[in-house]
C-alpha cells in the first residue's frame, strides 16, 4: 500500500531555471488532493500583482503560445526595521523554441537611472525607493528589454526554506568565517542559519559581490535539488509554508501551469553571465560603472534570446 502510494507521487516539481525559481516547483501529475490544495493556497499567498505597463512589447505576452519571456529575480535582505535592498538581481530570459535559459546577474552597485525616482544611483536602491515595480522599471530601462515578471525572495527568511527541505549540501572553494560560523574549503551540509551566513559573506571574498552571488546561486540550486526529491513530498506542508511566507511574484497559478506545460525543455540549457564594468567612487560613494558599449552588447544578446528587435 505504502509502496503504491509512493509510486503515484511522481517527482513533478518543475525546475525551469537552475537558480532561484523555487516558485516553479509545481505539481504536474498525481499529487494527492491534500498536497494540491496546499499548493494552490501557497501560490495564492505568493501572488502579488503589480500595476505597471511596458512599452517594450507591442502586444500582450501569451505564455500559452510559448512566447519567450523574462523574469527579474530579487533576493532582498529584509531585516527588522529595514525595508531592504535587492542585494541579488538576476534577469532570466526563457526561450522555449531555443530550449534555453539565460541568467544575467546585475551587480548591485551598478550606477544607472532609477526610473520613477529621477536620480542616478545604485541599481539595487530601486527596490528601497519603489519596491518591485521600480526595480522592474529600472532594470527594463537599463537593459532595453521587457521585464514580464518578477519574483522577490526574502533572504532573511530563506533559512526557513532551507530547513524545510532538510538542509542543503554545497561545495565551498573559499576558507572564511561569517556570522561567527567558519566555512572551511570542501563539502558542507548546511542548515538554514548556516546557509544564510554562507550566502551573505562578501567583504572577505576577493571576488566581492560576484562571489556572494555565486554562493547564493549555489544555495538556491541546492534547495531546488532537495525540493525536487521524492522525500521532500512528505514535508510538503512545511515546504509550502516556507515558500508562501518568503516569496512574492506577479505570476498567477495559470501562468505557472502554462510554464510547467510549455517551457520545461528550456531548463535543459542554462547559461549564466554577468555585466563587465569597473568600480569607482563618485562623491565618496562606490559605484560599478558599465560602459555604453558593454551595455549595448548585453542588450543585444538578451533581445536575441527573447526573439525581439
Amino acid at each position: 500500500m505504502r509502496h503504491e502510494k509512493k509510486k503515484k507521487k511522481k517527482r513533478t516539481w518543475l525546475k525551469v531555471v537552475g537558480i532561484i525559481v523555487l516558485l516553479f516547483i509545481l505539481a504536474g501529475g498525481a499529487f494527492a488532493y491534500s498536497v494540491w490544495n496546499s499548493l494552490t493556497k501557497t501560490v495564492d499567498t505568493m501572488h502579488t500583482p503589480i500595476d505597471r505597463t511596458t512599452d517594450k512589447r507591442t502586444k500582450d505576452l501569451a505564455l500559452s503560445d510559448q512566447e519567450p519571456f523574462s523574469m527579474l529575480m530579487l533576493g532582498v535582505d529584509e531585516r527588522d526595521g529595514d525595508k531592504g535592498r535587492s542585494d541579488t538581481m538576476i534577469v532570466l530570459t526563457v526561450n522555449p523554441q531555443k530550449k534555453s535559459v539565460k541568467m544575467l546577474s546585475i551587480p548591485r552597485d551598478t550606477r544607472t537611472e532609477i526610473v520613477g525616482h529621477g536620480t542616478q544611483d545604485k541599481i539595487n536602491h530601486a527596490f528601497a525607493f519603489g519596491g518591485a515595480k521600480m526595480s522592474m522599471d529600472t532594470v527594463e530601462n537599463f537593459l532595453d528589454i521587457p521585464i514580464d515578471y518578477y519574483m522577490k525572495i526574502n533572504m532573511e527568511g530563506f533559512k526557513d526554506i532551507v530547513d524545510a527541505v532538510g538542509g542543503v549540501t554545497v561545495q565551498n572553494d573559499l576558507d572564511f568565517t561569517s556570522d561567527g560560523i567558519h566555512f572551511a574549503k570542501g563539502t558542507h551540509t548546511l542548515n538554514g542559519k548556516e546557509a544564510l551566513a554562507y550566502s551573505r559573506m562578501r567583504h572577505d571574498d576577493p571576488s566581492g559581490d560576484f562571489g556572494r552571488q555565486s554562493r547564493q546561486r549555489a544555495i538556491i540550486e541546492a534547495v531546488i535539488k532537495e525540493g525536487a526529491s521524492l522525500s521532500s513530498l512528505t514535508k510538503y506542508d512545511e515546504v509550502f509554508a516556507a515558500l508562501g511566507n518568503n516569496i512574492q511574484t506577479n505570476l498567477t497559478f495559470d501562468d505557472m501551469m502554462d510554464i510547467q506545460k510549455n517551457y520545461r525543455d528550456a531548463s535543459k540549457s542554462i547559461t549564466q553571465s554577468s555585466i563587465n564594468g569597473n568600480g569607482t567612487k563618485i562623491d565618496g560613494i562606490y559605484y560599478y560603472i558599465v560602459s555604453d558599449e558593454e551595455r549595448e552588447k548585453v542588450q543585444s544578446e538578451l533581445k536575441e534570446q527573447l526573439s525581439i528587435k
